[in-house]
């Protein structure tokens, strides 16, 4: 008995999903000054992938200092303003220009450092009076390099990609299902894909269905890989087949079934004799139907006489039938 299943043969490649892909980019374009970075080198997220250097960032570190320089005096003026408008000193005017002047360089600072963390440059580096022109690209996920698309010198735009991570953890399987099959396939169908020049079977679980149809009159469906492989690489073609419908049924390797006239058959172990003191052993062919087949083996219909302990021929059954014809061309009976 084998679980062989009804399939739908397609085709595929290994993908990434979205959070798990990251395209990194100059927020503010420059010069690349240094980067190490390979095609398939790991990097940890937070780590420093290049440097970058731009004369603008220097801009923006002078007017966060002088515009947070500025709101450190309005803070103590807006201060001192309410305590002599409490003992009615001045006058309410005096106190609310003094308060919007705060309020407007208040917002000018929080704007700059946005600006700087942008850029990756910490606000608390440069009020030590450290002002550089170059600030660091950090890694955004964990994964591997898959795209190099600078080296040093190179001036890049603020929409230029330098380069493609992709964290490969939870990589999954995206099918290519043709139009006219696309009502067999249910969500969690199991999945069985081999990669190129590998016998390994893998197995995946479907979880998300395309709900629309492609040009090229094809839908695209995920599966999630029931046992992760980090060492699987993105893009990777996949040969995949989708069980339909599974049951568990008679079946026999597929060499063990010999085809002859249009018809399928097998042989059956029938004992052995002696003839002129030599052990001769003797098979009987039998006709049978076939089903479903997959992955070497083959569902049989074997005739209801058929004794459940009968003796199969599953290697060598093609040496058989040779015989059997060479036999029966020179007379000799059923080929016994």
């Amino acid at each position: 008995m084998k679980n062989l299943s009804q399939v739908l043969q397609v085709n595929g490649v290994l993908d990434v999903p979205p959070q798990n892909m990251a395209s990194i980019s100059a927020p503010l374009g420059g010069f690349v000054k240094s980067t190490d970075l390979l095609q398939g080198k790991f990097v940890k997220k937070g780590s420093v992938i290049a440097i970058i250097e731009n004369p603008e960032f220097i801009q923006i570190q002078q007017d966060y200092l002088e515009n947070k320089s500025q709101l450190d005096y309005l803070s103590m003026e807006l201060a001192r303003q309410k305590e002599l408008r409490a003992e009615n000193v001045n006058s309410a005017k005096t106190l609310q220009q003094t308060e919007a002047e705060y309020k407007t360089i208040r917002a000018r600072v929080n704007g700059l450092k946005e600006r700087l963390a942008m850029i990756g440059i910490s606000p608390k580096q440069i009020q030590a009076g450290n002002i550089s022109r170059t600030a660091p690209l950090i890694a955004p996920i964990t994964g591997y390099v898959t795209d190099v698309n600078v080296n040093i010198g190179t001036f890049v735009n603020p929409t230029d990609v330098l380069f493609m991570i992709a964290n490969t953890e939870h990589l999954h399987v995206e099918l290519t299902i043709f139009e006219k099959d696309a009502a067999k396939i249910k969500m969690g169908q199991k999945v069985r894909f081999t990669l190129p020049n590998e016998n390994q079977e893998r197995h995946a679980t479907i979880y998300l269905i395309g709900k629309a149809v492609r040009e090229d009159r094809t839908i695209r469906v995920h599966a999630h890989l029931d046992e992760e492989d980090h060492e699987l690489i993105p893009n990777t073609y996949v040969n995949a087949l989708v069980e339909l419908k599974g049951a568990s049924v008679l079946a026999l390797p597929q060499e063990a079934i010999v085809h002859a006239d249009g018809k399928n058959y097998l042989f059956l172990a029938k004992g052995q004799r002696k003839e002129n003191n030599v052990v001769m052993y003797d098979f009987e062919r039998q006709e049978i139907m076939t089903g479903v087949s997959e992955f070497g083996f083959t569902e049989v219909f074997l005739p209801e006489n058929t004794a459940d302990t009968a003796k199969v021929v599953v290697k060598g059954a093609y040496s058989l039938l040779a015989k059997m014809n060479n036999t029966e061309e020179e007379g000799e009976g059923h080929g016994h």
